[in-house]
């Protein structure tokens, strides 16, 4: 397995691995933003300590794997404006998505950081890239589009949004992109 670029660049954003600083600027960005992480299938920070564990578990991503999560800046003015990456599921196979902080919604962000995913994807050995939404959520399914993935269909029941305020799975549009 070739190991993916700690950083990457694209016209306007400067993605890379998150670090143990970035804990504060991720939960008040977007990781304790009930808005941002609604369609999220992990629960909203509560706590500072919410973010370290994520950092802990993206530390762990990588050390496994090619890749693990990115943070996403502008190169403008470096401002942190949310994540991508990957979660493996094989050597061969990975799930990718993007969550942003509100104030970075509709600038095409999410379109430009999963592109640069996209195209890493098949330097580090992936050959399938796979994502969901909830059924709910039609901006995101956009983006995926616009990148490449294939509507699979509905997966009834399939997952639990917790942001959502129910326990019960909700149904979910499953795309994948063949690379």
């Amino acid at each position: 397995m070739r190991k993916a670029p700690l950083e990457l660049e694209t016209a306007r954003l400067l993605m890379r691995r998150p670090r143990t600083e970035d804990a504060w600027a991720i939960f008040d960005r977007y990781a304790a933003d009930s808005e941002a992480t609604r369609y999220m299938a992990w629960r909203v920070h509560t706590t500072i300590n919410d973010t370290y564990g994520f950092l802990t578990f993206s530390d762990s991503e990588w050390e496994r794997w090619p890749a693990g999560p990115y943070v996403i800046f502008s190169r403008a003015d470096g401002t942190l404006l949310g994540s991508t990456g990957f979660a493996f599921e094989t050597s061969h196979r990975a799930i990718t998505g993007y969550i942003l902080a509100r104030d970075a919604w509709g600038k095409g962000y999410a379109t430009e950081s999963l592109r640069a995913m996209v195209e890493l994807a098949p330097r580090i050995g992936i050959r399938l890239l796979s994502a969901s939404t909830h059924v709910d959520h039609a901006v995101s399914g956009r983006v995926l589009e616009k990148c490449g993935f294939v509507k699979e269909g509905v997966l009834p029941r399939h997952m639990v949004f917790p942001n959502l305020g129910t326990r019960l799975p909700s149904d979910v549009i499953a795309y994948s992109l063949a690379l």
